[in-house]
């Protein structure tokens, strides 16, 4: 007998496997986004994207990310307005990130969960990221 962890049944077969988190991440350089989307993928997380913040808070709603990454310096719509739009309808975890260090009290005092300065090791970031989605991991682990 099979326990459905996702509950999902494929082909008359119950699907065992662990759903993987999935992780929004915004920018508005495609090339950042592609390399960050690429190297989350290769950590097992899914990955959806968006270029700007309004797309953000609308896959926010119908996508249902477990977290999200989030530019600050954007054109339209900037980091700091999405976290603002965001935090009036979610607790989504979010990790905010830029090239601009001096961000980092501004994005956590309007709500971001952490903060993380560009450029980043790509080790880091994931394992911000499962610490955040799974607050029983020590990063000193």
């Amino acid at each position: 007998m099979h326990i459905a962890v996702t509950g999902e049944v494929v082909s008359g077969q119950v699907n065992t496997e662990k759903k993987s988190q999935c992780i929004l991440v915004v920018d508005d350089h495609p090339k950042v986004l592609r390399f960050i989307e690429i190297d989350l993928k290769l950590h097992g997380f899914e990955v959806i994207t968006a270029t700007s913040g309004e797309e953000a808070l609308r896959l926010v709603e119908l996508a249902k990310p477990d977290i999200m990454l989030l530019d600050i310096i954007m054109p339209g719509m900037s980091g700091f307005e999405v976290l603002r739009r965001l935090r009036s309808f979610t607790h989504l975890p979010v990790i905010a990130f830029s090239a601009s260090p001096g961000e980092r009290d501004g994005v956590l005092r309007l709500g971001a969960n952490d903060f993380v300065a560009k450029p980043f090791s790509s080790e880091e970031l994931a394992m911000r990221i499962k610490v955040l989605l799974n607050p029983s991991l020590s990063i000193l682990q």
